[in-house]
């Protein structure tokens, strides 16, 4: 179960969690007529069912898996008016690591430090502090007013592909490694290994040396930072990331392109493009300026 993260709490050592996925998450809300930062559940490799025991509507996005409502083959990126009893099913994932389902009104659990999303590491958070297993009971939010009009909301699905290209800026601690060996880890790919998970993706390839060590005193971790620690291989750091950390980060992969860093799984191919802050910023608010654009246009069918 996640939402949009804990917000305001790594000062007294808390992850922010949050959806791995953040667009995923977002636009399956703007589906369903939720705040786009809305609790959903966050699946990961599919494989799931349920049914739902109130009138409501849902959205399924993220990573590609068949879906099922009441046995019948549905679509991805498109909302569903669901009766009492109906059911929805969720294969196996086909492409891609999290798919995200999203109800009318969120998920309605207690938040804990102002979040509804699951800290596993800790067992706070979410439903009970833990992941879903057969026979819980989910309860769902207040419903949103939903359009009269039950036009067909939908969205084309972005494409998922085995090789991703993350955009990255340079620091913050660059200066612990030689330009050339900078220029090389943005020459090089990597592969995903299959200790990666929400804290963290591991990736296999071109170890980077650094000119005297990689230990630094610890300091803060943004969501994005590439760690390098001493094998030199590099680590993303996600969602369930430690707020502190004693390794060179190098690189930071921008914020815009960290949602398609939550659909990577093992064996997929990484490669990264170095671009400066100013491009970042511009990608950041490109991708706001979508997520408006598209919230105005689903709210007026």
């Amino acid at each position: 179960m996640q939402d949009a993260g804990r917000k305001g709490y790594m000062a007294q050592g808390f992850p922010v969690c949050g959806a791995a996925d953040a667009d995923s998450l977002e636009i399956g809300n703007i589906l369903v007529g939720n705040s786009p930062d809305a609790a959903a559940l966050e699946i990961t490799l599919g494989g799931f069912a349920a049914a739902v025991l109130s009138d409501t509507a849902v959205a399924v996005t993220g990573a590609y898996a068949p879906l099922f409502i009441n046995g019948v083959l549905a679509e991805q990126y498109r909302t569903y008016y669901l009766k009492k009893r109906d059911y929805i099913y969720v294969g196996p994932a086909k492409a891609g690591c999290r798919v995200y389902l999203c109800v009318s009104g969120g998920i309605s659990v207690e938040p804990f430090m102002g979040s509804r999303s699951t800290f596993l590491k800790i067992g706070m958070g979410g439903y009970k502090g833990r992941k879903l297993k057969p026979g819980d009971l989910i309860p769902m939010g207040d419903k949103p007013k939903m359009p009269k009009k039950r036009g067909i909301r939908s969205i084309t699905p972005p494409e998922l592909s085995d090789i991703a290209v993350l955009r990255a800026t340079v620091g913050p601690q660059d200066n612990m490694f030689s330009p050339d060996e900078i220029d090389k880890f943005f020459s090089s790919e990597y592969t995903v290994t299959p200790s990666s998970d929400r804290m963290g993706i591991r990736l296999d390839g071109l170890a980077l040396h650094s000119l005297n060590g990689t230990d630094i005193i610890s300091d803060g971790i943004a969501c994005g930072s590439v760690q390098i620690p001493s094998d030199g291989k590099p680590i993303i750091l996600c969602a369930d990331r430690q707020t502190t950390g004693g390794y060179a980060k190098p690189v930071t992969v921008i914020s815009a392109d960290m949602p398609k860093a939550g659909q990577l799984v093992p064996g997929n191919k990484v490669r990264f493009v170095r671009i400066t802050q100013e491009e970042a910023y511009k990608a950041a608010i490109e991708r706001s300026r979508y997520i408006k654009k598209l919230t105005k246009k689903l709210h007026r069918l």
